[in-house]
């Protein structure tokens, strides 16, 4: 896994998390189950927030060692990831928690009603994300694997190809191709599909209901459910990384610090005096 695909910001059901140049990690909003207690996490390289429809979340975290730390809900054993090594990615969704193997291999603890979890015989996966009830993985010849719930076609992937990345939201998955275009299927009830016109896109995120792309002008654009401001994000500039979660945005500035727009009911868009984020130069 490459430096630059480990997530550095990430937007949860609602609260945020940011991982520091140092290995530590901040965080912010609602902290009804824990998924904020992460002051004493240290060496940390990646971080991840479940998001939801509807529901509480957890926080994961990617140690320098290839171990994993997790914090917050528990109910389903999300965060169940004490005895994992050799990880190189995680992701988080809805009640689990998905992470990379060395290998190429992918593992998944949590709910597993509609077998978002059965990812046991992927193989050569690069990438992952984590929806509600569905997850997909990004294989490295560019295409897509995808489990759980299909209920709108967000696992009808079998047409897609020269893929850098995917993101799966509540009940819509997005991919963005290689020559900067991005692609979406499953419920478009907000608009979160629509996608289409998209050029110059250089990563996505996709959060409950709404979609969003960076350009590489470090610009952000997005689509999609904006009752909360979570779309609000057209005056955005110098950004270098995107994160989507229930109802909210964040965007990473290129100087480390964070920009974030939408429902801040419980502060989780109480970012403004955040900075040194990023991941080390060394």
């Amino acid at each position: 896994m490459k430096r630059k695909e480990w997530k550095v910001i990430a937007a949860g059901y609602r609260h945020s998390v940011a991982l520091q140049t140092d290995g530590t990690v901040l965080a912010t909003g609602d902290n009804k189950d824990g998924q904020c207690d992460i002051s004493d996490w240290r060496d940390i390289i990646a971080i991840e927030a479940g998001s939801a429809h509807i529901g509480s979340s957890h926080t994961v975290g990617l140690k320098k060692d290839g171990t994993v730390v997790a914090a917050g809900w528990n109910k389903y054993g999300q965060c169940k990831v004490d005895e994992w090594n050799e990880i190189v990615s995680i992701a988080a969704g809805w009640r689990r928690t998905v992470a990379i193997k060395t290998d190429g291999t992918v593992l998944a603890v949590g709910q597993n009603n509609e077998g978002q979890c059965n990812v046991g015989d992927w193989e050569d996966i690069v990438a992952t994300s984590a929806g509600d009830w569905h997850t997909i993985g990004l294989k490295r010849d560019g295409t897509a694997v995808g489990v759980g719930n299909n209920r709108y076609g967000q696992r009808n992937l079998s047409d897609w190809h020269d893929l850098l990345g995917v993101a799966a939201g509540y009940l819509h998955t997005v991919g963005l191709k290689r020559n900067g275009t991005v692609v979406a299927m499953g419920s478009n009830k907000d608009g979160q599909c629509e996608v289409s016109g998209w050029k110059g896109i250089v990563a996505i995120a996709a959060g409950s209901n709404h979609t969003v792309g960076l350009k590489s002008d470090g610009s952000v654009v997005a689509v999609g459910r904006n009752n909360q401001g979570q779309c609000d994000v057209n005056d955005w500039h110098d950004i270098v990384a995107v994160s989507a979660g229930y109802a909210h945005t964040l965007g990473l500035k290129a100087d480390g610090t964070v920009v974030a727009a939408g429902r801040n009911d419980e502060g989780q868009c109480n970012v403004s005096e955040w900075s040194g984020i990023g991941l080390s130069d060394t």
